[in-house]
């Protein structure tokens, strides 16, 4: 049987394309030798008749990428999809934000560099309504009014 033919059968039961069906140099003879199908199930089987195994996607650049991210790079401008809130929920980041605040504010008043409770009052309700757009804008506030005791 000629080559082409054994390959084109051999395809089939291997479950792959002609071109994926290899035989070994020093076999020739006996592949051209087969008859039927029977027979190039045995070649199959004795390793003269053989399959080229799939070329996979290589992974090492998906990881490095992937390393990268997971230590905070790559997450530039151009990177981003969504707005801000999309990306940090408004409600954790006003969370977050009011807890620094508020944290703040309880170590002056430990650290007794504000003592008037009406001071702490003040201060504390303009966080809750939202004065402040973070701590050290809230530091700043309370340095120009000259709200510490020193």
């Amino acid at each position: 049987m000629a080559t082409n033919t054994v390959r084109r059968i051999a395809s089939e039961m291997l479950g792959v394309g002609e071109s994926k069906v290899r035989f070994k140099n020093d076999s020739i003879k006996k592949i051209e030798e087969a008859l039927t199908r029977e027979d190039i199930r045995t070649l199959i089987k004795d390793g003269v008749v053989y399959k080229l195994h799939p070329r996979g996607v290589s992974r090492v650049r998906g990881m490095a990428k992937r390393a990268q991210t997971k230590k905070g790079r790559r997450g530039g401008m151009g990177s981003r999809k969504g707005t801000p809130s999309a990306r940090l929920d408004d409600k954790v980041a006003w969370i977050a934000k009011v807890r620094a605040q508020r944290r703040i504010l309880a170590g002056l008043v430990e650290s007794k560099k504000i003592t008037d409770p009406k001071v702490y009052r003040k201060l504390y309700l303009m966080v809750k309504g939202n004065a402040f757009k973070s701590v050290k804008i809230m530091e700043t506030y309370i340095q120009d009014n000259k709200l510490l005791v020193k």
